[in-house]
This record gives structure tokens, C-alpha cells and sequence, in this order.
């Protein structure tokens, strides 16, 4: 079988947008067209850098592949191609983000290993986010700053970004970052004016400037790595925009500059929190007090205690909670409700009371018109839809009538 060939356009000019094509081959990729072509200029999934995306006639372009076995590059279509002459034309947006991306990340990771010695181990590039792992995980603030401020310098000067192909002997010689191990005899280097010089099989920018601007957003461990995101020209913008945005919706909502908006921030969670605190502490003293309120009103039934009681702002936690109580307190066997937006009931009893809890949650969430509900012989609890203090009232009786029935 002979071996197809195809040229990759984008080897010698990442700038080119549009090309013509002869179509070697049309197969099926996981249930979509796809077609070999002799020459292309679409960059497929290889080196942490995403796939381009454009057309081929009227066909778009979905997803383009390596094909492992011979390495030809595979164009999945949303449709299949008739014609075996075809125009292809990459969506430039796409491919220019991603030529900012890339240099930019050969940038960061060269100025790395100059302001602190760490080398990139990993480098992912997705449609949100751009990351490198380098190998050192105590880098301080002040080296990812002097890193970050190196690597923009390298883009103002407006550096030449050259690509060349070179063999594995002569490549031995150069002051590469690491040699790749691929097969073949040959690397296609990038190189960065005499900044740096790395093998890579990528899209670039021409020269450094066209990159704009490098940000490092967020760093992070990960394993025995260090995650860095950063965001380089269009996406360094972009973010930008967006946090002025929430910073600008800030400071007038709070009335106070940028650079008070820390302190401010700081001191409404601060404020928020105390306040958490006092709401928690007197929503405990108003659970003592209903507490109290039910044990004085409470009448036995054949010396059991039935308290029900249908409640509207109490919190679902807090009712769980004085339940809780109240059964260790004596002979109590409980029919608690909550009326509003959804409605709870809560059945509980002391151990030394008879009764089967999960035999009386059933028929009172009938009367909301629920049956999302279960338990056991001491507890039981279940949820509705909105109800009235009154559709409550009416589960709880039909629960007490069912309760008086078991108690002996």
C-alpha cells in the first residue's frame, strides 16, 4: 500500500489563511466525514495546542487529526466532500489566538528557567485558559513577578520569532531548552531572537510584539508541580476588560476607590460574619424558647406527650435539631410541620414511646400532595410543595389522628 504524504502548510508560514488541495482519501471518523489531503494548512491537536477549525468547499471543518499509524493529518467535516479538488480556508481568529499563546508560552517558560531555574514539564493550551507545570513548587511571589515583568520585556522589544528545520546531530549542538524524542532525523525549531531557542511543531507569531502582552492569572500546586495560568494577547485584553468591569460595579456600588476596595471587601465579610454569629446565637435562644413554649402547652395522651406544631420561618436544621432534644427530654412523640415555598414535616418520638413514625409521614405528605418522604419507627421526615399554615395544620391532624391510634 502506498504511503500518503501530505505537506503541512503551516510548517513554513502560520500566516497563511487559504489554500488549494487535492483530496487522497475520504473515510469515516466516529460517525463523521473525513478526508486526507495532500497539502493543508490546518494545524491538528499536537503539542498542547488545539486543532484549527475553517472550511473546505462548503464543508466546516469540526476537529483535525494526527492519524497514528502513518501520521498524515485527518479533517473532519460536518459534511461529506464530493469534489476532489478543494479550497480551504482556517478560521484566522483561532489560528492568530493560538500563535499569541504559544510564543507567548515559549516566552514564559524561557523567562522561568532565567529568574528562578524551573523548567516546564507541562504546557496545555484549551479555548479559556493557557498553562505551563514547571518543576519547582517554592517559587515566591516576588520570582513569578520578576518572571512575568522578564517575559513581557522579551515581547516590547519586538523580538524576531524565526522557524527552522533542522537534523538530530546539529540540533545536538544548539543551546536547546531539551530535545524532543520523536521519530525521524529532523526538528523544527522556534527561535526567539537569542532569548530562546526550543523544538516545536507549533503555530507562531513573526515577531514577540504580536504577542501584546503577557499576564500571569493564577498559580497554583499541583502534584509536584507548579500550575501556572496566564493569558497572553486578545485573552490578556479580554480579562482585563472583564475584571475592570467587576472592579468599576464595585467601587460604585460601594462607593469607595479600587485601592480601597480590599479594605472594604474585607470589612463587609468581617461585618457579615459577626452578624452570622449574633442571628445564630439568637435563633438558638428562640429554639429554647419554643421549646418551652411546647413542654407548657403539652397534655398527655395515655401518658404520652403529643406536641405538633406547624412553623413558618423556622430553619429546617433547627427543627431537626430541637426534635432531637425534646426526645431525651421524656415521653414525647412529636408532629412537627413547616409551612411556606416547601413544606417539611418532621415526625419523631422518644424511645420508650410506641409508634412507627414511618407508618404516619406517608399519609400526612398525601395530604399536601407529596410522597417524598421516609424513615424509621423513631424518625421520620418528608417534603411538599408550598403550603398554607392551614394545608399544614391538616397533614399534623391526620398524622395525631393516626399516632393516638398506635400509642397503647
Amino acid at each position: 500500500m502506498q504511503q500518503l504524504i501530505s505537506e503541512r502548510l503551516y510548517f513554513n508560514d502560520s500566516y497563511l489563511k487559504q489554500f488549494k488541495a487535492r483530496v487522497l482519501e475520504m473515510l469515516d471518523v466516529a460517525g463523521k466525514p473525513a478526508v486526507v489531503l495532500d497539502r493543508s494548512c490546518f494545524y491538528p491537536t499536537s503539542g498542547g495546542q488545539p486543532f484549527d477549525t475553517g472550511r473546505l468547499n462548503n464543508a466546516r471543518v469540526l476537529d483535525v487529526q494526527v492519524r497514528a499509524e502513518d501520521g498524515v493529518v485527518l479533517h473532519i467535516l460536518d459534511q461529506e466532500l464530493w469534489e476532489q479538488e478543494v479550497n480551504g480556508q482556517i478560521s484566522w481568529s483561532r489560528r492568530f489566538d493560538h500563535m499569541q499563546q504559544h510564543t507567548g508560552q515559549h516566552i514564559l517558560s524561557q523567562a522561568f528557567i532565567q529568574v528562578a531555574e524551573a523548567q516546564t514539564v507541562g504546557f496545555h493550551l484549551s479555548d479559556d485558559n493557557c498553562t505551563i507545570d514547571v518543576d519547582r513548587q517554592d517559587l515566591t511571589p516576588a520570582q513569578i513577578s520578576q518572571t512575568e515583568q522578564l517575559a513581557n520585556d522579551v515581547v516590547w522589544r519586538n523580538e524576531p520569532v524565526r522557524a527552522y528545520v533542522v537534523t538530530r546531530e546539529q540540533a545536538q549542538k544548539l543551546r536547546l531548552r531539551k530535545i524532543p524524542a520523536v521519530d525521524g532525523n529532523r526538528l523544527r525549531l522556534i527561535e526567539i531572537g537569542k532569548f530562546d531557542l526550543t523544538a516545536c511543531g507549533g503555530t507562531h507569531v513573526a515577531n514577540t510584539g504580536e504577542v501584546g502582552l503577557i499576564k500571569i492569572i493564577r498559580v497554583e500546586r499541583r502534584r509536584d508541580a507548579l500550575r501556572v495560568t496566564f493569558r497572553c494577547g486578545q485573552r490578556a485584553l479580554n480579562d482585563y476588560r472583564e475584571k475592570n468591569t467587576v472592579v468599576n460595579a464595585l467601587t460604585s456600588e460601594l462607593t469607595v476607590g479600587y485601592w480601597d476596595l480590599e479594605t472594604s471587601v474585607v470589612k463587609l465579610r468581617d461585618e457579615a460574619k459577626n452578624q452570622g454569629r449574633l442571628a445564630r446565637k439568637l435563633q438558638s435562644q428562640v429554639v429554647e424558647m419554643e421549646m418551652e413554649r411546647l413542654i407548657q402547652a403539652a397534655k398527655p395522651y395515655k401518658g404520652v406527650y403529643i406536641l405538633d406544631k406547624v412553623f413558618v420561618d423556622m430553619n429546617p436544621g433547627d427543627l431537626r435539631k430541637m426534635a432531637a432534644t425534646l426526645v431525651k427530654e421524656g415521653k414525647y412523640l412529636l408532629l412537627f410541620g413547616l409551612a411556606g415555598d416547601k413544606s417539611q414535616l418532621l415526625f419523631a418520638r422518644s424511645p420508650e414511646v410506641a409508634g412507627e413514625m414511618n407508618q404516619l409521614i406517608k399519609p400526612a405528605l398525601q395530604v399536601l400532595g407529596s410522597a417524598s418522604g421516609g424513615g424509621n419507627a423513631e424518625l421520620a421526615q418528608g417534603g411538599g410543595p408550598a403550603a398554607t399554615v392551614e394545608q399544614v395544620e391538616q397533614a399534623l391532624k391526620r398524622a395525631r389522628q393516626l399516632a393516638q391510634a398506635q400509642i397503647r
